[in-house]
C-alpha cells in the first residue's frame, strides 16, 4: 500500500502523520512524504517516511500512483498553507482515483459542518483508525 501525506510549512503535521502511521503500520506500508516546500518534506523523512518529494511537479506526478492520500483539509484548497499549495496541486489531490483522509483544521477558515472540534493528535489517532481498517478490509 503505497500512503501519500501531504504536507507544508514547517511540516509539522505531516510529521505527526507519518510518525503515527509509522508506528501504527510497521514498515509494511510505504509512506511518501510529499512536500510543498524542502522543510516539510525533511521533518516527514525525519518522522519515517520511506521517501520524499517537494514542489508541484513531484506531488502532481506522484499521486497518480497513491492508494491513500492523508493531510489536512487544505490540500484540497488551492493557495493553502499560506500559498504553498498551488492550484495545480490542490487539483491533483482532488482527482486522483486514491481515498482521500483529511483532518479539518481550521487555519483556512474554513468551518465544516458536523465536524466536532477535537485536539490534533486525537484527529490523527481517528485518521489512523480509518486507514487500518481499509487496509485490513
Amino acid at each position: 500500500m503505497r500512503i501519500c501525506v501531504v504536507d507544508g510549512q514547517g511540516g509539522g503535521i505531516g510529521s505527526a502523520i507519518v510518525k503515527r502511521l509509522r508506528e501504527s503500520l510497521g514498515n509494511g506500508a510505504e509512506i511518501i512524504a510529499l512536500g510543498t516546500n524542502a522543510i516539510a518534506t525533511a521533518a516527514m523523512l525525519k518522522a519515517g517516511a520511506n521517501k520524499g518529494a517537494t514542489g508541484e511537479n513531484a506531488v502532481v506526478r506522484t499521486l497518480a500512483r497513491a492508494d491513500v492520500v492523508v493531510g489536512s483539509i487544505g490540500i484540497i484548497m488551492a493557495h493553502a498553507m499560506m500559498g504553498e499549495l498551488t492550484p495545480a496541486m490542490a487539483e491533483a489531490v482532488a482527482a486522483c482515483p486514491a481515498l482521500k483522509i483529511l483532518i479539518p483544521m481550521t487555519q483556512e477558515r474554513v468551518q465544516v459542518v458536523g465536524v466536532s472540534t477535537q485536539p490534533l493528535p486525537h484527529m490523527i489517532e481517528e485518521m489512523v483508525a480509518i486507514l487500518r481498517k481499509e487496509v485490513t478490509g
